[in-house]
């Protein structure tokens, strides 16, 4: 489709350019879907990447119109920034890097510049040179576009995983009928507190379980942040009806919590988790035994 020249003669360079992608929008997609970017993440049908080539140019013709050419935060850009974080994904899960992500998207300038410039009689006036220099500064937008909600992606990415990491790291094992145990291992921080807390409380009603031991052997410190969140942890058992016991404290961890004056003397503790265990039987088969009766009065 041909630009008309004197429609275009006194529009800002922005407009002009979202003028152009509207009515370029099949054009431009049906050569973006042959693209590397296109061609390679939209496999099945080649009427899909056509698709999806014509939400990427709406989605910048939208923004040309707005005349927020280097606005990666442009409302037009939210239409299609899943899927071009979707695209970006499948190409970096091929073993592209960043920068050649980056680079295929770059690449999707030319063929929609060279449509601008034929719209011309003469592609060196300065209209055509203003619409070229517009409709590269938006495909640079876009350019970085991908790349922030790669980086977002990313981001969530980590985040899930170091969350599954969290939760593999602070397993709940069922040693006994009615008892349960998380054995640490590592630091205690605010983040994992909470999974700990979080996981020892599911597996308190799953289990139906009495008793919960939270076993420190593995933990290298005891600050008054991990005395606070152990504390916390017990009560929160307490609430659901099973008593906690905090087993593994070694000698230097004890001299250390002496030293820093914190009252464990609420918590039930046990040298090891082979002693927390046995005390939990043990109450569990004292309470399981019938009471003895009493005679009422003496003769």
């Amino acid at each position: 489709m041909q630009v008309h020249e004197q429609d275009m003669a006194h529009e800002p360079a922005a407009q002009q350019v979202g003028a152009f992608l509207e009515g370029a929008r099949e054009q431009i997609a049906q050569r973006w879907a042959d693209a590397a970017l296109f061609r390679t993440v939209f496999t099945v049908s080649r009427d899909e990447a056509v698709e999806a080539g014509k939400a990427v140019v709406d989605a910048l013709a939208e923004v040309a119109g707005s005349q927020r050419l280097e606005d990666i935060a442009a409302p037009g850009f939210e239409a299609v920034r899943d899927q071009l974080g979707r695209m970006a994904a499948s190409r970096a899960r091929t073993g592209l890097s960043p920068a050649q992500i980056a680079d295929e998207v770059a690449a999707l300038r030319e063929p929609a510049v060279a449509l601008l410039r034929a719209g011309f009689s003469d592609p060196s006036e300065p209209r055509a040179q203003d619409g070229a220099v517009a409709l590269t500064l938006l495909m640079g937008t876009l350019r970085l576009v991908v790349m922030d909600r790669s980086l977002s992606a990313g981001e969530e990415l980590i985040e899930r995983q170091r969350q599954q990491l969290m939760e593999v790291a602070t397993p709940v094992v069922a040693l006994w009928e009615g008892v349960v145990a998380v054995p640490l291992i590592g630091t205690l921080d605010s983040a994992r507190s909470q999974v700990v807390m979080e996981s020892l409380l599911d597996a308190i009603v799953a289990q139906r379980a009495r008793f919960a031991i939270l076993d420190i052997t593995g933990v290298p410190t005891v600050d008054s942040l991990v005395a606070q969140h152990l504390m916390k942890t017990v009560a929160a058992a307490r609430l659901m009806g099973a008593e906690c016991v905090v087993s593994g404290i070694r000698p230097a961890i004890a001299q250390t919590i002496v030293h820093l004056g914190i009252d464990l003397s609420s918590v039930l503790t046990r040298a090891s988790l082979a002693d927390a265990l046995a005390h939990a039987i043990g109450a569990q088969a004292a309470e399981a035994l019938p009471q003895p009766a009493f005679a009422a009065s003496r003769t």
